[in-house]
């Protein structure tokens, strides 16, 4: 207030402006008003630009009379004194252009003389105005009436007037103290420009201001937006609050709301009535949310939004697909009859499905998509996935600023603020690559979580001010006030529309049952459910208001419940009629004739043309057309002069033959996109995708971007420093879309687990959960180089436990057996050994007539290994992918002599190749590399085992025995080498020992064939009745070492379940015990079992390394 004070002295001084005429007031003003701003906006205007229409000298003569006469008037002469107090001096003209937030001092009248400046005081009122509606602007918030139930509305304040109002010391702060008494209460000030409440009036009563701002700020909305670094978002949201009559809504908008209202508790309550037993997490407490999202859609599609996709918890979903996205009632209820599926997959439950929906908007007449993103139990995991899935959607459709496709993210507030994945995928909302152009956040704020209170589960004021950060509006309401939240959806709908930004809509409501249906909560909220016991839901208390007021009766009210309870009624009996339900109903991401006319077991060729290769290749080794204009860094000149020689020697590296799949995928029309940390150089700077001008900022080039005229797009994006959020982006991005090939790559693939809940949730279960499609590739740097534990391994063993192919079972061997493999498993592990594998790999992911997520191990040292190249022939046109590389040397010549053969994957290859060579057996020793891991290629790992009868067989790998591929691939061997295998207690003889050796047995167990029939009637048993068998001989009993048969069990002994039940579909009950044909074993060699992925000391990395490498090549 000083400050300011003294601005405004200095603005009078006419000292500090010598031509101070410009300010004068005009002589036939006869209006006396009062008027004031702040003194940071006040400027004076420089009268030199008004010089030239004045006499030079005269005018500025005139002027410095004029000043001095200001400053005391019996400084000059009495003439010029009589002058000046008859108003006949007027300013000369100015035509200095009038800066924003300046008034000239004309602008006020400073009370009854003319001649004298305002005082202290009127300064000082005037400026305490401006500082009071500043206060309600920035914290008139913490003081508005938002808790339905009452528990943290604060009491009104008395204030010097006499009245009360809600605004305290927390919101008016030191300017409390200029509220002078009742006596200041009448007068008038003018309204700066930084204020709405007046509308077409330029100045109020200081108490009309007072209740003004009272009514927008401290009422059933809090409005938080004065920390957006904008003038002029701050002064639009002002304008949509403050200005009089915005919450004035018709009869017709009323009784929409009303009716709106009615579906959405009438819902909840039918599902209550027919299903009070089962947990569907009811959105009572917070029906609103209902009208509030169809208010958001409506306001949307009247702005130009053609497609809405929108992420919610499983609180109110099953609402929201009813009323919201209008899915038949029928296929919602028939969710909760237990049917069995018409499809395949294991379903989910029915508050986490999805659906998709084409349908007209009645209010607006327009035809909108709605989409709803299934989604696992683990909160907000869904948020990233559907901006991913948005921002593909905009992409496709051209819409560059996000105007006809637009996202939704319903939160619950404690996991809004628990979550950090709410804050990773905030800070995507800018970025170039992955913005949305606004998302619209709707919190459902029951104002606790499982159980717990916010005061115990968060450190913020709001559940929301994560929401800050990315300066996004905030506007809490409370739930129970129909039209102040829709007022607050219409606004949110507007400033997406157009500012293209985040916002937030804080329903602050409650919950009228516990975490859910079954659930008590009076255990750890008594009080808080007593008042809620009490409390009227939010449709009586409208209707109710609505009565009163005229603009609908009681029957009308009655009547359109009635209503609506008979249309659940006609869609609950038709549920009834269901014997199935359908997986394929609740896609979210449908993919419109990809399937049809294809064949599910036929792929198409990898390899290309060699021409296209070798035209690819000079591209991507070419510096920019204008190259003579664009520096590239000498370094990059090395790099593309290398490239340059690999592509005539017709050889090709990693980096190559990645652009080379990049190139001829994108030839093709295939939209290729990769994402994630440092990308566009590569993490170990090998790829350099986009070359940067070394004098001029921002100026780039990406050779991919410009192979052919009429190629599709390519796009290598930097991500944040994320991997939760980002990995669920592009999973989302790439649910849209089957023909487009979209990567993730981690910096190192060990981060790749702070992303786990997608991997886990998402990418592995997704199909089998969603009948949800996927063809996602995650790149994971691999390798056991001694880069420490952090930087070594990508965690390959979580990969493949997930892998659902089974372990005991080898499929019928036939021309589709690799397709049939990779139809039914849920994705693909794999660890290339060379480029041209990793070039056909990718290929594969689009060249299949389904969708898989291929989950890749990619190299290090590799990338510039001299022997990790491979030549043209092998990515050309009739090459494909190998699932295994057998060894080409002189074992493979003389298989019969060989003495080992050691399976392997990744680049531990190229130690043991090395190894060998050394020790010089290369005739003795076979080296067959696995590339594809999972699934698992049964049929040539028993072709390579049947090639070298006599030699040993060795599984080596360069991580920990209780990592890497061992546990996976060890189970699947045996299966291979004995086409059948024995899964009963004596199965396994297996020497353990403390060294890192150990070999694996099938031992051959006999059993009569007339044992095995009569016990043909007890294979086919459930799995469940052969496990929990009786002692009366009607199930299946346990083994004896004697005879093979089941004996009885008196209690459940896990020594005797059985292990073998996950069996395909339509194949019987594994027996008892199986014949082995061969009786081969399989050995390890490698690291001992560890806790730590990799040691931090290279020599002792060394040391593992050499161990390994003795055991593994030597016979």
């Amino acid at each position: 207030m000083h400050r300011a004070h003294t601005a405004f002295s200095l603005a009078l001084s006419p000292m500090a402006h010598k031509n101070f005429a410009t300010w004068l007031l005009s002589s036939n003003s006869s209006q006396k008003l009062i008027k004031a701003t702040a003194a940071a906006a006040v400027r004076t205007y420089n009268s030199a630009a008004a010089e030239p229409f004045a006499n030079g000298s005269t005018a500025s003569y005139v002027e410095e009379m004029y000043n001095a006469w200001l400053r005391d008037p019996s400084s000059v002469h009495t003439s010029w004194d009589a002058y000046f107090r008859s108003n006949s001096y007027v300013s000369p003209p100015n035509l200095a252009p009038v800066q924003a937030n300046t008034l000239p001092l004309s602008a006020f009248n400073l009370g009854g003389a003319v001649s004298a400046a305002p005082d202290s005081k009127t300064i000082d009122d005037h400026l305490a105005v401006q500082a009071i509606i500043r206060s309600y602007q920035s914290r008139g918030h913490l003081a508005s009436d938002l808790d339905p139930l009452g528990i943290l509305t604060r009491e009104k304040t008395v204030c010097k007037d006499g009245l009360a109002r809600r605004a305290n010391e927390d919101v008016l702060r030191q300017h409390s103290g200029f509220l002078f008494g009742e006596q200041d209460m009448e007068r008038q000030f003018k309204l700066p420009s930084t204020t709405f409440i007046g509308g077409d009036e330029a100045s109020l009563p200081l108490k009309e201001i007072l209740n003004r701002l009272e009514n927008v700020y401290c009422n059933k909305i809090g409005v938080e937006f004065m920390f957006i670094n904008s003038l002029e978002q701050c002064n639009w949201i002002r304008k949509r609050f403050e200005t009089p009559g915005v919450l004035n809504f018709t009869p017709e908008e009323k009784r929409l709301i009303l009716a709106r209202l009615t579906r959405a508790t009438g819902f909840e309550a039918f599902l209550a009535k027919k299903y009070s037993s089962e947990k569907r997490f009811g959105l009572e407490g917070c029906e609103i949310m209902i009208p509030a999202l169809k208010e958001i859609i409506d306001v949307s599609t009247e702005l130009g939004v053609e497609s809405v996709i929108m992420g919610m918890p499983h609180r109110g979903r099953l609402n929201t697909l009813a009323n919201v996205c209008r899915k038949p009632l029928n296929q919602i209820f028939t969710q909760f009859a237990g049917l069995e599926a018409a499809d395949d997959g294991s379903g989910d439950v029915k508050y986490h499905l999805g659906t998709y929906i084409e349908r007209l908007n009645r209010v607006t007449n327009k035809n909108i998509r709605l989409a709803v993103v299934a989604n696992p139990s683990h909160l907000e995991a869904v948020d990233p996935v559907v901006q991913g899935k948005t921002r593909a959607e905009q992409f496709y459709r051209g819409d560059q600023e996000g105007k006809k496709v637009m996202s939704i993210l319903i939160h619950g507030d404690a996991a809004f603020c628990g979550q950090g994945v709410v804050y990773e995928t905030m800070h995507l909302s800018d970025l170039p690559d992955y913005t949305t152009h606004g998302t619209i956040h709707v919190v459902a704020n029951n104002q606790i979580g499982f159980t717990t209170d916010p005061r115990f589960s968060r450190s913020s004021p709001y559940c929301t001010d994560v929401a800050r950060v990315v300066n996004a509006p905030i506007f809490h309401v409370n739930a129970d006030d129909p039209e102040a939240v829709m007022h607050v959806c219409k606004v949110a709908a507007e400033w997406r529309a157009t500012f293209h930004k985040d916002c937030v809509i804080d329903l602050v409501g409650y919950r009228r049952n516990g975490h859910n249906e079954i659930d008590e909560p009076m255990f750890t909220q008594p009080l808080m459910y007593q008042k809620i016991r009490k409390h009227k839901n939010c449709l009586d208390l409208y209707a109710d208001k609505l009565i009163a007021e005229g603009t609908v009766t009681g029957e009308e009210v009655k009547s359109v419940a009635a209503k609506y309870e008979n249309i659940c009624e006609e869609a609950f009996a038709l549920a009834k009629t269901e014997t199935h339900v359908k997986y394929k109903d609740w896609l979210d991401s449908p993919w419109s004739g990809f399937f049809e006319g294809k064949d599910p077991l036929k792929v198409a060729p990898t390899g290309v043309k060699e021409e296209t290769l070798i035209h690819i290749g000079n591209r991507f080794s070419s510096p920019p057309p204008n190259a003579a204009e664009f520096v590239i860094h000498k370094g990059l000149m090395r790099v593309l002069a290398a490239r340059k020689a690999m592509v005539d020697e017709k050889v090709a590296d990693w980096a190559l033959g990645e652009a080379m799949a990049f190139g001829s995928l994108l030839k093709e029309g295939i939209h290729v996109r990769l994402s994630g940390q440092d990308v566009e150089r590569g993490t170990f700077s090998h790829r350099h995708h986009v070359l940067h001008h070394q004098l001029v900022d921002k100026a780039t080039y990406n050779s991919l971007q410009h192979m052919y005229p009429d190629q599709a797009p390519y796009s290598v994006s930097n991500s944040s420093l994320s991997e939760y959020a980002v990995l669920g982006f592009e999973h989302g991005y790439s649910m849209t879309n089957p023909n487009a090939l979209v990567l993730w790559e981690a910096q190192f693939g060990d981060f790749s687990n702070t992303a786990q809940a997608i991997i886990d949730q998402f990418i592995s279960s997704g199909q089998s959960k969603w009948v949800r499609q996927s063809g996602l590739v995650m790149l994971l740097p691999h390798g056991m180089e001694g880069m420490g534990p952090e930087h070594s391994s990508c965690r390959l063993e979580r990969f493949l436990q997930m892998s659902s192919d089974d372990p005991d079972y080898f499929p019928p061997e036939s021309d589709e057996f690799a397709i049939r493999q990779l139809h039914d498993i849920n994705w693909i592990v794999a660890n290339c050994t060379t480029p041209a594998n990793y070039y056909h790999i990718l290929r594969r992911q689009i060249a299949l007539p389904f969708r898989k997520p291929l989950i890749l191990c990619t190299p290090k040292s590799l990338l510039r290994h001299p022997e990790a190249k491979s030549p043209f022939s092998e990515m050309s046109e009739g090459s494909e992918f190998l699932r295994i590389i057998p060894d080409r040397g002189p074992a493979a010549d003389n298989a019969s002599n060989v003495k080992k053969v050691v399976f392997c994957t990744g680049r531990v290859y190229y130690d043991l190749t090395k190894a060998r060579t050394e020790k010089q057996l290369e005739k003795d020793i076979a080296i067959v590399r696995v590339e594809q891991v999972s699934p698992f290629p049964f049929d040539l790992v028993k072709e390579q085992a049947n090639l070298y009868k006599n030699a040993e067989l060795v599984w080596a790998q360069e991580e920990h025995k209780n990592q890497g591929c061992w546990t996976y691939v060890q189970p699947r061997f045996l299966t291979a080498l004995n086409h059948s295998r024995d899964i009963s207690q004596s199965d396994e003889q297996s020497t353990f020992s403390n060294t890192t050796t150990t070999t694996t047995t099938d031992n051959t167990n006999h059993e009569s064939d007339t044992d095995s029939d009569s016990n043909s009637d007890k294979k086919s048993k459930p799995w469940l009745s052969r496990m929990f068998a009786s002692d009366k001989g009607d199930t299946v009993a346990t083994a004896t070492s004697a005879t093979g048969e089941f004996n009885a069990a008196k209690h459940f002994d896990l020594k005797n379940v059985r292990h073998d039940f996950n069996r395909p579909a339509g194949d019987a009950a594994a027996p008892g015990v199986r014949k082995t044909k061969t009786g081969r074993k399989i050995s390890y060699t490698g690291r001992a079992c560890g806790a730590s992925t990799a040691t931090g000391s290279k020599a002792q990395h060394i040391r593992e390394l050499n161990a390994l490498l003795n055991d593994a090549i030597s016979t």
